[in-house]
């Protein structure tokens, strides 16, 4: 596979007269794809029923002129202002009452069936109109679900909706308040209507309640995505995409992705660093200018996942962005550098939010390729270098990764809902794991606990996972390499009830948890080998072999033969050590990695990634500044 370059592009935020220019650009620089449209219903459609596609059947004319290919864009996560005026109830609403109102984007709540039936029909019109264009490369459904905290809404076509959501789950008021646990404070309800979302409520809402909710949720987005591809289906056959964000874990993203063709989503490593990374301060600061070494290639292995291989960088940072905390701009060389490491994980596609900066509205200190005065920025001249290495690549072959990390987005929920300790995270502690195999120079496939089998990997890790069903631990049990669960994974069944036969209950080990502690941040319990665990701590009564122990002697690591639980949340050190042992003894082939550096093998090629903002010596070789060496097999 021969990875491409793209960039988004407005071409309704500038005149005609520029149209020409901007392509004839983008084609010099050796940029292939062209995303635009997702932000232009109003432009489309200015009054209801009254359409404008000229503009647009000239822009992707002038694209496609200089050789071109059009990524377009659903506009449905921008609903003009007279959509407001036809459905009154459309605008979501956040867990305090406060309605979201228009003004910004993402107002819309997916439960409301007439703007998903709206939004469906805007999508039918395009594909009608565009299936046939000799330029139409593929489809991007809506624009970032979830962005913004809008896939939960507590609005009353919410309401109405879940309750109908309940009654097609459970059948009867009866069964839904045995699974629910309703005999706890006298929570019974005598029918459907009775039901509320679980928000405002004195003290916490019923855990199994709010679960269910959080289900709920994600499957509005799932039906909301669902109702577009159909639409599209019946007049093109191009493939279908959705641009997803970093650490958005509010809907299940391996559900949308069930019913596209490809999976891409939106790189902004510095904006993530502070926003969304949960990286200490000093770390921050280290890699201010670069983004965490680690961030970025687990959305690239979770979304190659989620596409069934086939995956793109929608939108890649190329400059300063307007909406992390502080905005820095990258190292010279990072854009460079997170382009070529998605092309390392096996990218068939990059493209740069955006071409032109846009000296207006929410985003104007957003960089693009070009400033708002169309002179090029200083990212430009690393897309020119970043096109001639992928040249010089040629074809960058699919590698088998040898270690299987489960990510589940309903564990999210789950312990959202519950975390009894503070700092207890699904997605913080999968990313703990997955930084320490890259710390070793491991590949690592992020996937879901469904999958059909994990006969492929050597080792599999299931950290935190919420509830283990009895398919996966049939398919643990059946695996030949290594397995190692916990902390807390099948704590849960799937009605949010503690697991019968007690936790961990994972076949072929004989351990109960007794009881679990969680303690602050500045508490920590010191292990024998080394290392702390923080944070969360399982009592655990084992015939099992004990492997690690608290210095005090209480068992945190177990296994027989090729089956492991680990009790707890270490820290850094003692995480290394332990997923060390673990890939030592299923006989993986480990390179300890320099701090900053990382490494990516494929068939095809090995690339080393040098994150510091300083040079760095590797196997006798100096690694320059936010360098990458590529080198073919």
């Amino acid at each position: 596979m021969k990875p491409v370059l793209g960039t988004c592009y407005y071409p309704e935020h500038w005149p005609e007269h520029k149209w020409r220019e901007d392509a004839k650009r983008m084609a010099e620089l050796g940029l292939t794809l062209i995303r635009l449209g997702e932000f232009s219903w109003s432009t489309l459609e200015p009054e209801p029923g009254q359409y404008e596609w000229a503009w647009l059947d000239a822009a992707i004319d002038v694209l496609g002129a200089e050789g071109l290919q059009v990524v377009l864009g659903t506009p449905t996560a921008t609903p003009p202002r007279w959509m407001l005026d036809r459905h009154l109830d459309m605008l979501a609403v956040d867990e305090n009452g406060a309605v979201r109102k228009f003004g910004s984007r993402r107002q819309y709540c997916f439960s409301h069936t007439a703007y998903r039936q709206d939004a469906a029909a805007i999508a039918g019109l395009m594909a009608e109109r565009y299936a046939d264009s000799p330029y139409l490369h593929s489809w991007q459904i809506d624009n970032e679900y979830g962005c913004h905290d809008t896939v939960v809404s507590y609005s009353a076509v919410a309401q109405a909706e879940f309750r109908v959501w309940l009654q097609q789950k459970y059948g009867t008021i009866s069964a839904l308040n045995d699974a629910w646990g309703n005999v706890f404070w006298s929570m019974e309800y005598q029918h459907f209507e009775q039901i509320e979302l679980p928000n405002l409520t004195v003290t916490e809402p019923n855990p199994s309640h709010v679960l269910d909710f959080r289900r709920f949720s994600s499957d509005q987005v799932v039906n909301f995505n669902q109702a577009q591809v159909n639409a599209i289906r019946q007049h093109s056959d191009k493939p279908l995409i959705h641009n997803y964000m970093g650490r958005i874990t509010e809907f299940d993203h391996y559900k949308v992705g069930d019913d596209l063709d490809i999976a891409s989503w939106d790189s902004y490593p510095l904006g993530f660093l502070v926003d969304r990374s949960g990286a200490e301060p000093d770390w921050q600061r280290r890699f201010e200018r670069q983004g965490d070494p680690d961030f970025q290639a687990l959305h690239h292995d979770l979304y190659r996942h989620v596409g069934r291989g086939r995956w793109w960088v929608m939108e890649q940072q190329p400059g300063p962005v307007n909406w992390a905390p502080f905005n820095p701009a990258p190292l010279p060389g990072m854009v460079r550098l997170w382009t070529l490491e998605a092309v390392a994980h096996h990218a068939e596609a990059v493209c740069y939010f955006r071409w032109r900066q846009a000296p207006f509205a929410q985003e104007q200190m957003h960089a693009g390729l070009l400033r708002p005065d169309s002179s090029e920025s200083l990212s430009f001249k690393e897309v020119e270098q970043a096109l001639a290495d992928i040249q010089q690549l040629g074809d960058v072959q699919v590698s088998q990764a040898e270690v299987a990390l489960v990510f589940d987005y309903e564990s999210c929920w789950a312990w959202e809902t519950q975390p009894q300790g503070q700092g207890f995270d699904a997605f913080a502690i999968v990313f703990e794991f997955y930084k320490a195999l890259r710390r070793l120079g491991l590949n690592v496939d992020v996937v879901r606990p469904d999958m059909e089998s994990f006969d492929d990997y050597k080792l599999v890790l299931v950290p935190g996972l919420f509830c283990l069903t009895e398919s996966l631990n049939a398919k643990l049990a059946s695996h030949k390499g290594l397995n190692m669960l916990g902390p807390r994974t099948g704590s849960r069944d799937e009605n949010f009830h503690i697991s019968q036969p007690l936790p961990p209950a994972v076949e072929g080990l004989e351990c109960v948890v007794d009881h679990v502690e969680t303690f602050p941040p500045t508490s920590a319990r010191p292990l024998s080998n080394g290392g702390n665990v923080h944070t969360w701590y399982e009592c655990l009564q084992t015939s099992a072999n004990v492997l690690e122990t608290l210095q005090t002697g209480e068992p945190v690591l177990i296994g027989n033969g090729n089956t492991h639980y680990l009790g707890a949340w270490p820290d850094t050190e003692a995480l290394n050590r332990i997923i060390q042992g673990l890939a030592e003894k299923a006989g993986l082939v480990i390179e300890l990695m320099p701090e900053g550096v990382r490494k990516r093998d494929c068939l095809s090629h090995e690339f080393i990634f040098n994150y510091n903002a300083q040079a760095v010596s590797f196997r006798g070789e100096q690694i320059e500044a936010a360098g990458v060496r590529m080198f073919p097999k």
